[in-house]
């Protein structure tokens, strides 16, 4: 598995095609009030430079889709293979809106208040990405309507293949 280190030294995961979460990821104590039975914390986090070409203003950035394992718990007892399938879905949801990012970023057209355009781009995903993950546990029932959790599973995985 490949981690990097933050700043403040928590463990990141970032999102790759090939990478798929297993229970042993999950690294946070599960909180005495949950009532769910497992609690995926990803997102996202950019970084940009800008530059002038041709007298205009361009930008050079980064965008990652991260899994967060000391803020993701579950609960053993309740949890299997479903949920785990459930809560990887989570984190391909957080990679396709960071993909939406990235390209947002490349249409658009800067000024010289960058740092403020970017993060408002960056606050506009995040909230997208936020109101879609609620759709999608309230779609699925949090993964217990098992055919509306296939039908998500598939249109997620399409996604990911454009």
């Amino acid at each position: 598995m490949l981690t990097f280190q933050t700043l403040q030294g928590q463990e990141q995961v970032p999102w790759t095609q090939n990478f798929r979460l297993s229970w042993d990821n999950f690294k946070g104590d599960v909180p005495l009030a949950a009532s769910a039975a497992a609690t995926t914390a990803s997102g996202i986090s950019y970084d940009f430079s800008t530059f002038f070409k041709n007298d205009e203003l361009k930008i050079d950035f980064r965008v990652f889709a991260f899994f967060y394992p000391s803020r993701s718990w579950y609960k053993p007892t309740v949890c299997n293979e479903v949920i785990l399938s459930h809560e990887q879905l989570h984190f391909d949801i957080t990679e396709l809106y960071a993909r939406k990012m990235r390209a947002e970023l490349l249409q658009a057209k800067f000024t010289k208040n960058v740092k403020a355009e970017v993060r408002e781009i960056y606050k506009r995903t995040l909230r997208q990405l936020n109101d879609f993950q609620n759709k999608y546990d309230s779609e699925t029932d949090y993964s217990r309507n098992t055919i509306v959790q296939q039908k998500w599973n598939t249109t997620i995985a399409e996604e990911l293949e454009k």
